[in-house]
Parts: structure tokens; C-alpha cells; sequence
């Protein structure tokens, strides 16, 4: 364990400049064992940084995994397959494709790491995490060993669940088990994917994918961002029927329990604020959920743009758009509400 500082400017796509007292990294179950004298409280677990802004000058302990290792296990109906947590996530949908174990290549391009996968439930273009999670393996801080929550027992959510919730902070994901189905039909449901043909295959789904995602998101290595800032709010049926009376072509999509999701791209574009730039940030020109780190700008100019495009949205819609990206303060991870109350 060392006491001196680690720049941790090369390890978030954002590219802010931050710095922490501890990174220790995990590249063996061994290295766990030094992980149970750490205070839950002063902690992150990064991945590849790609989901994260860091909002101070200095970061708490970062405990960084690199775990790697795929294993494959057949089945009569599927493919088991269990993925360390340090594996990178579009590489492992490629490995699945090209080893014809389909399912994945909705979520192909999604930057960060296997396990921060289960945390956000990541989900692109009419697929989710969970849609093909069988369990997620958790080493808890508190009793140095490991568990195994099914499915049900992660309680995912849209861009949510039990590790990111209840269970914050307290531990970390060493492996997930993934099962794909041998018997696999196209989901094409989504804009942009129905100029398929029906035939498709699981390959050109993948290419056609990463194609729109290229098309519509910025290259993190170019121009620092950390893809979608913003969550797509879920409003009541009666929610959206108000606001549709005023905006007719406001798009959206129903929900399995009777609420409507809203595009928070198209609400900030709405607002009059694609392109805008508040001295080094600023929001995209061409896709206005996504914030841009233009000229090394700090932690604190993105989560000042945040709050800048929430308030916006909010005095046109009535709307509250929440982020999507962790944020991260000296003390450990925030919510936008814990920042603003001090």
C-alpha cells in the first residue's frame, strides 16, 4: 500500500485532473485480503473510469480492478458464460459474437469495464445487462468473502441496482455470469436498427450498432466525455399526457409498469442547449446528452454545466433530469442532491 499521490487523469474519460492518496489494484483474489482494513466510507471501485466524474482536486482510496479471465460453459440451452470483473465489456461482446454465443451486441461499444456492468445495469438500443445476467459475485468488505446474487437478488433497474443502492460502498464485483441463449433472434426494436433485414445476423447487428453509437457519440480519447450524462426520466402516464398536449412530438417510450420514458437528449436540445459552453465545458454540437471536457476543465466546471442544463430543462419542462455518471467527491461517491446540501 503506498502513501504517496496517484494521478488519476489517464484513468477517467473525462481527463479531469485528480489525484489520490491510495490506488491499490486488484489483479489477484490475494490482493482482496488487504482490502478488509479499508473504511467503506472513504472508497471507489474503478473500472475503466468511463462512467465517472471526479469533482475534487482529490479523489478518496481508489481500489481499481483488473481482474481478467472468460470462462465458457455449455449448456442445453445456453452458453454460461463467467467474466472477471476487470475484462473490458466491448471486448468481451466481441469475443461472444465471433465465438457465435449471441445476445450482446445491442450493448457492443459501451465503454468501462465488466464489472461496473451490473452496477448501472447498462443498456443500449433495446438490451439491458439483465436481460442476460444469471448472477454477479460480490466480495464484501465486511466479512472478506464472496457471495453470489442471482438475478432477482441484484435488483436491477433502469440504470440501477442493489450495488449501486443498498450495498454502496461495501464491497466490490470480482465476476458476473452472463447466459446467452443458443436459440437467438435479432432485437431490432429500436431506432435506427428496423433498416435491418430480418435476416440478420448477430455480427451485422454488432457492426450496425457500433456504427449509430460512432455516428451520434464523440471518441473519449479526442474529446474527453463519459458518453451519456443523463438519464432518461420515467414520468407517470399522467405526466405525459400533460406535456404532450404541448409537445406533440416529444419522443418516448412506454414502460412495462404503465410509466412513459422521455429522450433527455431531446429535452436538453429542446432547451436550447446543444453546442453551449460554459468556458472549458460545454455540451456537445451534436448530441446534446452528452458533456465535453474541451480545454482540461475541472471536476467542478462539469458539475457546475450539470447542474446549469438540469436547471434549464427544468424551467421549460417541469422536469428533473438526473445524471447518469457516478460523481465522485473527495469523500467518496455523491448524489447530485448530497452535493447541493452540502
Amino acid at each position: 500500500m503506498d502513501n504517496s499521490f496517484f494521478s488519476l487523469k489517464q484513468m477517467n474519460s473525462f481527463g479531469v485532473c485528480v489525484y489520490s492518496k491510495q490506488l491499490l489494484t486488484i489483479q489477484n483474489y490475494k490482493d482482496l485480503a488487504e482490502l478488509s482494513a479499508l473504511k467503506s466510507d472513504n472508497l471507489f471501485v474503478l473500472g475503466e473510469g468511463s462512467n465517472t466524474l471526479f469533482i475534487d482536486e482529490q479523489a478518496p482510496t481508489i481500489i481499481h480492478i483488473m481482474l481478467k479471465g472468460i470462462q465458457v460453459k455449455e449448456l442445453t440451452d445456453a452458453y454460461q458464460v463467467t467474466v472477471a470483473a476487470g475484462e473490458n465489456w466491448h471486448q468481451l461482446v466481441d469475443y461472444c459474437v465471433k465465438n457465435k454465443m449471441y445476445g450482446l451486441e445491442n450493448l457492443a461499444l459501451i465503454p468501462g469495464s465488466v464489472g461496473a456492468a451490473p452496477v448501472q445495469n447498462i443498456g443500449a438500443y433495446g438490451v439491458e445487462f439483465a436481460d442476460f445476467c444469471q448472477s454477479v459475485t460480490w466480495y464484501d468488505f465486511s466479512t472478506a468473502s464472496e457471495n453470489n446474487f442471482t438475478k432477482e437478488e441484484c435488483r436491477f433497474s433502469y440504470r440501477s441496482s442493489i450495488f449501486k443502492q443498498q450495498l454502496k460502498g461495501k464491497g466490490i464485483i470480482t465476476k458476473v455470469t452472463l447466459l446467452l441463449p443458443k436459440v437467438w433472434q435479432a432485437n431490432l426494436s429500436y431506432a435506427g436498427l428496423g433498416e435491418l433485414p430480418k435476416k440478420v445476423s448477430a455480427a451485422q447487428v454488432m457492426a450496425k450498432v457500433i456504427a449509430l453509437r460512432k455516428s451520434k457519440l464523440p471518441d473519449p480519447k479526442s474529446l474527453p466525455n463519459a458518453g451519456s450524462f443523463f438519464k432518461n426520466p420515467i414520468i407517470s402516464q399522467q405526466e405525459f399526457n400533460c406535456l404532450s398536449e404541448k409537445y406533440c412530438s416529444i419522443p418516448h417510450y412506454l414502460q412495462d409498469d404503465g410509466r412513459v420514458k422521455i429522450a433527455a437528449a431531446w429535452l436538453i436540445d429542446q432547451a436550447g442547449l446543444k453546442g453551449k459552453r460554459l468556458g472549458k465545458v460545454g455540451v456537445h454540437i451534436n448530441q446534446a446528452l452528452v458533456l465535453v471536457n474541451y480545454q482540461n476543465g475541472s471536476g467542478k466546471d462539469l458539475l457546475n454545466l450539470a447542474r446549469y442544463v438540469q436547471d434549464k430543462v427544468f424551467k421549460k419542462f417541469t422536469l428533473k433530469i438526473e445524471p447518469e455518471v457516478r460523481l465522485i467527491s473527495s469523500t467518496g461517491e455523491k448524489t447530485i442532491e448530497e452535493l447541493e446540501h452540502g
